[in-house]
């Protein structure tokens, strides 16, 4: 399996589609120009194709190993690859000053992680949960525990982790067991095991600081008496240094359809000292700044293997000789034509590349959205990012990994039999890409959260921008002639969503099942007019380019327009449909 970074793609994005240095004043965006950028990606590309890519094969086939005493090896590699991450600074890129970091904007650090999730999902699970943790604590914690911990998760010497479910609740963490019993000195004991903890246990980094979510003895039942912790695997002394082993352990690794070079944990806690991030009873709120991170971070981890997967998927349709093209013979001196000659082929590998561009450009356009919403002092500049980041998580986390699974399965078919061969690598692409729809808020509750919560938030304030964006921007699209697809599509989405959004409010309020059973397809509706958009900027962003690069741009955005598009009317009538017919009969009828 091979991956190069789509470096040139990316820097479109940021220099001409959302035009960064626009935002000069905010803070870190002039100490990432152009010139910095293009360096700095580079350098990435580089580690990417010639560290991480190698090992992904080698994590998904020796996977982790636990020893005796809850102590789990990770894959031949990957270690010294960690090392040489934080030696090059890697993990100290978004984060502030104040504890080591380099304070560069956000959207940088969404590229590259694009690119090392790309390269080897396995393993940049490890510095990718860091980033989280480093959010929550940064954002709730006092001035003592962040001082305490912070600048050893910043140079990548500790690692993070964030643990909330347990065997018996996985989205209802109402009904959470894990126990915190206080001490004189300000600390807790906690109790309970979790499961699925994703790097929680590892050789790569020093220290692992454990976020726990559990409830203080005494606490009100459900959501609203959970707490969060910090539990670190070793305790650290006033002077910085590491102590005795807190009584945190990894009882046993789990067996998994991939990512097998991340070592996915049940962790018990056995009065294992702990310390208060935030307030009592108010560990959700804390928690879900790491959730919300993990969530872009799991959206972009459906982009990445859908990219990589149409990486090998796109040489192995050129190099493949098989059949005769329809239209008479290509390859003309050989016995027969490469594959990509015939129209079914290009179809899978368009599918997948117009989704692969669209899906980055918008993933991008949100994470300066993000920059501005953390950076900005205009208080209405930080409105419109704030209702964007809402409403677009729960699109992306859901949209971009069904996709990218669908994606990596279309890759693999390319490849017909040798696809569903080991050595050809891309069961693994498929594999991997699978647990995307399911951690972090399964894409299920991905599409209630969306109904439910946020296209109502502020009596619909942030839709209703988008909606008024998107139309402005059609507008704008129609005066270029080469863009008239890009004009219809948008519209055409736009307008579905609109009436689906309308039929919501009007049919889910009288039957919440009405809401519930129609949200997965407004999820994908919304995700196809989203990639609309996402395109549509692009292709204004364009200008008067006349290179092959802007050529093709042209031509992946129009197929999107009009193959991808029309599947917005399959999902609206399904919308429409309502829920009786998937209600309606008795539950031994199944």
């Amino acid at each position: 399996m091979d991956y190069k970074a789509p470096v040139k793609d990316i820097e479109f994005l940021l220099n001409q589609t959302l035009n960064v240095d626009a935002y000069q004043n905010l803070a870190g965006f002039a100490d990432a120009d152009q010139d910095t950028r293009s360096a700095i990606l580079e350098e990435m590309a580089k580690f990417c194709s010639e560290v991480l890519t190698p090992l992904n094969k080698v994590g998904d086939h020796q996977g982790c190993k636990l020893d005796a005493d809850g102590n789990v090896t990770t894959p031949d590699g990957f270690k010294d690859a960690y090392n040489q991450y934080i030696e090059g600074g890697w993990s100290t890129i978004g984060a502030l000053p104040e504890f080591g970091g380099q304070g560069l904007p956000y959207y940088l650090s969404v590229a590259l992680s694009e690119m090392v999730s790309s390269a080897n999902m396995s393993w940049a699970m490890y510095p990718g949960l860091s980033r989280g943790a480093y959010a929550a604590i940064l954002v709730h914690a006092n001035d003592e525990l962040k001082q305490k911990y912070l600048p050893k998760m910043v140079d990548g010497t500790w690692t993070g982790t964030m643990n909330l479910t347990e065997p018996h609740c996985g989205t209802d963490l109402g009904l959470l067991r894990t126990k915190a019993v206080p001490n004189a000195d300000g600390s807790y004991d906690i109790t309970g095991q979790k499961i699925f903890i994703s790097a929680g246990e590892h050789d790569m980094a020093e220290n692992i600081i454990h976020l726990v979510l559990a409830r203080i003895e005494g606490a009100p039942e459900g959501t609203k008496g959970i707490s969060l912790f910090i539990v670190p695997k070793f305790m650290v002394n006033e002077d910085g240094s590491l102590g005795a082993r807190n009584p945190v352990k990894c009882g046993k690794l789990e067996e998994k359809m991939g990512i097998h070079g991340n070592a996915t944990c049940v962790m018990n806690y056995d009065g294992a000292k702990g310390y208060l991030v935030g307030e009592a009873n108010k560990g959700l709120k804390a928690m879900f700044v790491m959730m919300n991170e993990a969530r872009l971070g799991v959206a972009l981890q459906g982009l990445a293997q859908s990219e990589i997967a149409y990486q090998n998927a796109l040489t192995y349709a050129k190099d493949r000789i098989q059949g005769r093209a329809l239209t008479g013979a290509v390859n003309k001196d050989g016995p027969a034509d490469p594959i990509i000659v015939h129209p079914d082929v290009r179809r899978m590998l368009m599918d997948i590349k117009s989704f692969n561009e669209g899906a980055r450009g918008l993933l991008y356009w949100v994470a300066l959205w993000s920059d501005i919403a953390h950076l900005s002092d205009d208080k209405k500049q930080k409105e419109i990012a704030e209702d964007y980041m809402a409403l677009m998580t729960p699109v992306m986390k859901g949209y971009f990994t069904d996709k990218g699974f669908d994606n990596a399965v279309m890759a693999q078919q390319v490849y017909g039999g040798h696809g569903f061969i080991e050595e050809w690598g891309m069961s693994q692409f498929v594999r991997d890409a699978r647990i995307a729809m399911i951690y972090e808020g399964a894409n299920g509750v991905q599409a209630l959260d969306l109904v439910g919560r946020k296209i109502g938030a502020n009596n619909g304030r942030a839709i209703q921008r988008f909606f008024g964006e998107c139309d402005k921007l059609a507008n704008e699209v129609g005066k270029r002639g080469e863009l008239k697809k890009f004009k219809e599509g948008l519209k055409t989405a736009k307008n579905a969503l609109f009436d689906a959004s309308l039929w919501m409010m009007k049919n889910g309020l009288t039957n919440f099942n009405n809401a519930a059973g129609s949200s997965y397809d407004y999820m994908h509706l919304f995700g196809i007019t989203a990639l609309a958009f996402s395109w549509c900027k692009q292709g204004l962003a364009l200008g008067n380019d006349n290179s092959e690069f802007a050529k093709t741009k042209i031509k992946t955005g129009t197929y999107f327009m009009e193959r991808i598009v029309p599947m917005v009317d399959a999902h609206l009538g399904k919308i429409k449909a309502g829920s009786k017919t998937m209600m309606e009969m008795g539950v031994d009828e199944f």
